[in-house]
């Protein structure tokens, strides 16, 4: 036994105001090595970005929300003051147009396997960055 630390883990943020899609999506980070914050709202991850920017690693975030701002938005406003956040924007009903997204930030489909946001989540995020579970699963993209 050594008395090295383990690594602390990458922190990601999920927001989406659908309970049950936000728990799939935490269960579905958790599982690839992630520590979890959650919001519901776009205000609510702002938030939460301001008080914990320096540990989150990756927003993975719906884009229909209550309140002023979507979640392309809010992928937006995080690219511009937190550049180090991968992102991930997932929705079953809009597709982004030619400037929603930011540089960098992929747009995934609902409803979304595990796979597919393991993929999305690894063409994101710096190789270096991966945490060690996710590095174990296939890099393949599911058919």
């Amino acid at each position: 036994m050594t008395d090295q630390a383990l690594p602390d883990p990458l922190c990601a943020l999920v927001v989406d105001d659908d309970t049950l899609i936000l728990i799939d999506a935490v269960l579905i980070l958790e599982d690839a090595g992630f520590r979890v914050f959650e919001a519901m709202n776009v205000a609510d991850a702002l938030a939460v970005l301001d008080r914990h920017h320096r540990d989150i690693h990756l927003l993975f975030t719906d884009v229909h929300m209550p309140g002023d701002w979507d979640g392309f938005a809010l992928a937006r406003r995080t690219a511009e003051r937190f550049p180090h956040v991968a992102i991930v924007v997932a929705s079953g009903e809009a597709k982004p147009g030619p400037d929603d997204l930011p540089e960098g930030a992929t747009f995934i489909a609902k409803p979304f396997s595990a796979e597919v946001v393991h993929h999305h989540v690894r063409k994101t995020m710096p190789d270096e960055k991966h945490p060690p579970q996710l590095r174990r699963t296939s890099p393949r993209h599911p058919g």
